[in-house]
């Protein structure tokens, strides 16, 4: 499990050892991890799909052909620019587009979202071609001169498209840092999420429909993304899967094969999802902070209003930042807020939580206050003697 450090300049020093000390002794006993797996492919990579931070990587940013990987970005487009009840209508030069396809024909019209589902569920190019012709206002090249721009906008240095659909082409390529996180992006939507997990599906004129994601199904937890294959690209994929609290993303492109493909995404996969455990960054029993309150009336603890369980990268040391004041007026109700509690991992903020009054502490009467007055002043009053 990770380990806490607490950092703190407004609460006492035995609290800060204590939980250096527990810090210490939970990264002595933390399992050690293998090294990560070893990838037949051109460039792989694997992220957190949370915070999009590199667990493994070899050739992130290398550019090279993506096939139809290229479809996210089509896709992308598509959503910004349409609406999935929109009807397109197939021009004969996407109804001609080869390779992968669902048949269309010159003339009939489909939804943008029976386009969406052959493009990404069969990589059908012919869909692809006719979603680019649709938002391009009847012009591929206008199409490809905004898939470079958005990329661009979003930040893919490594990528440059020629067409559409992925197939091979001079000068079209990406990398596996880019298409991750492209990937990423579209997942946010609700209407990929739940046509990238779709094993099977039939779409207008009767068209069947079936995945080329070999894992969806047979690898728990996964929940999509996209597959592609060229001669020049060999066999790639984008895959996203879900864990106890977090989803990953591993990207392999170029493989020599579409076996070797999936058994390197499984193990890339499993020693992601393994690298996390669900643990308490909060904890509702633990005593965060103890202060001081007015009129003599003795300390208080501090304590988390509810516990917060997150998953966390094992062996990665996690920081709480306790903030709290020095002493409180009175009276105070027991769980009333005092402080909070901040946990950060390498500087990000992952969890916080409300500090509360573990007790109720009743303001003084008038006798005790006076007295407590006199007390303190005679006190002062000896220092200054002595």
């Amino acid at each position: 499990m990770a380990a806490c450090h607490s950092e703190s300049s407004e609460y006492s020093a035995d609290v800060k050892l204590r939980l250096l000390v527990l810090a210490l002794a939970l990264a002595l006993v933390s399992p050690a991890f293998a090294a990560g797996p070893s990838v037949d492919a051109r460039a792989y990579l694997v992220e957190d799909g949370r915070t999009g931070e590199v667990l493994l990587a070899q050739n992130p940013a290398r550019q090279v052909p993506i096939a139809s990987l290229t479809k996210l970005m089509t896709v992308l487009l598509t959503l910004e620019h349409t609406q999935p009840t929109d009807r397109v209508t197939i021009s004969p030069e996407a109804a001609a587009v080869g390779e992968s396809s669902v048949r269309l024909r010159a003339g009939e019209q489909l939804t943008v979202r029976d386009l969406l589902e052959a493009a990404l569920i069969q990589s059908a190019n012919d869909a692809a071609w006719a979603l680019a012709e649709h938002v391009g206002r009847g012009s591929e090249e206008r199409f490809v001169f905004m898939m470079n721009r958005r990329a661009r906008q979003l930040g893919l240095a490594d990528t440059h498209f020629v067409r559409p659909d992925g197939l091979d082409a001079a000068g079209h390529v990406s990398s596996a840092r880019d298409v991750t996180t492209l990937a990423r992006i579209l997942m946010k939507r609700p209407i990929v999420r739940q046509i990238v997990a779709m094993r099977d599906a039939t779409i207008a004129g009767g068209r069947s429909l079936h995945t080329w994601n070999d894992l969806l199904g047979s690898f728990p937890g996964l929940i999509g993304v996209k597959t592609g294959h060229t001669t020049a690209a060999g066999w790639s994929e984008v895959a996203a899967a879900r864990g106890p609290g977090v989803t990953v993303y591993a990207t392999v492109i170029g493989s020599p094969g579409r076996s070797a493909r999936n058994a390197d995404l499984v193990e890339l996969l499993t020693w992601a999802l393994g690298r996390f455990r669900v643990v308490p960054v909060v904890s509702a029993t633990h005593v965060y902070a103890r202060v001081e309150s007015s009129y003599g009336k003795g300390g208080l603890e501090l304590v988390a209003l509810r516990s917060l369980r997150q998953a966390v990268l094992v062996n990665r040391p996690l920081v709480e930042r306790v903030i709290a004041p020095t002493g409180v007026e009175l009276p105070l109700e027991k769980g009333q807020e005092v402080g909070e509690l901040r946990v950060y991992d390498r500087g990000r903020l992952i969890a916080s939580s409300p500090l509360v009054a573990s007790r109720s502490i009743g303001g003084p009467g008038a006798i005790a206050r006076t007295g407590w007055y006199i007390g303190r002043t005679a006190h002062n009053m000896w220092g200054w003697v002595s």
